[in-house]
């Protein structure tokens, strides 16, 4: 799929059993997560533009590179997407962090917003969106909606496990939003729950069922 990258290295896959294996201990699947998250961090980033700066070694004068342009901003969409975004600042410590309240009705599917809040030059950065599941891509076209709302033109959708429904209607709705994941499941169930998938990822961090 145009747009959508599955990130295959072998130790992302491997987190990935961990954390569909239903006997993982809620301390395990949060350190999973964020574990994951950093990993896929690595290549979200990949190409971030640089500039050279000027520094003095123990030995000599050099020309080394340093990212370029303003901070990062990574865009947890709550609550599942803090584990993920915790594990990204551990990458980029000085990355700022927007935060994106939705919930998912459990009847209609759609997404329903209850908190939003960014930094106040949002626009001009690249704001990294995460959330471990894309199911039906309802709850992550109303984040970029609403951040393309806020001015902000340059984004990119982190999850764990993407549905193919979701994954679709996220591309066709924000062509211009690329999607990275550890993996893509085919089928959602009529709850709208990706299958095999691994639960409800809120859920399973933070020990609420």
């Amino acid at each position: 799929m145009e747009g959508f990258t599955i990130v295959a290295h072998p130790l992302v896959q491997h987190k990935l059993t961990i954390l569909r294996d239903k006997g993982s201990s809620i301390k395990l699947f949060r350190t999973v997560v964020r574990e994951i998250a950093t990993l896929i961090c690595y290549e979200v980033t990949r190409d971030l533009p640089t500039a050279l700066v000027r520094v003095e070694t123990p030995i000599a004068v050099t020309d080394a590179p340093v990212i370029a342009g303003k901070k990062l901003v990574f865009a947890p969409i709550l609550r599942a997407g803090l584990a993920m975004a915790e594990g990204m600042l551990e990458l980029v410590p000085s990355a700022r962090v927007a935060h994106i309240g939705l919930y998912r009705e459990p009847v209609s599917l759609q997404a329903v917003e209850y908190y939003f809040k960014t930094p106040e030059d949002v626009a001009e950065r690249l704001v990294v969106i995460v959330d471990p599941m894309l199911a039906t891509g309802h709850t992550a076209i109303a984040a970029i909606d609403r951040l393309k709302e806020a001015g902000v033109t340059e984004m990119r959708f982190v999850c764990l496990l993407a549905a193919r429904d979701g994954a679709e209607a996220l591309r066709e709705a924000h062509p211009d939003v690329p999607i990275w994941a550890a993996a893509m499941d085919e089928v959602l169930d009529e709850h709208g729950y990706i299958v095999p998938g691994l639960g409800d990822a809120g859920d399973r961090t933070y020990g609420t069922r």
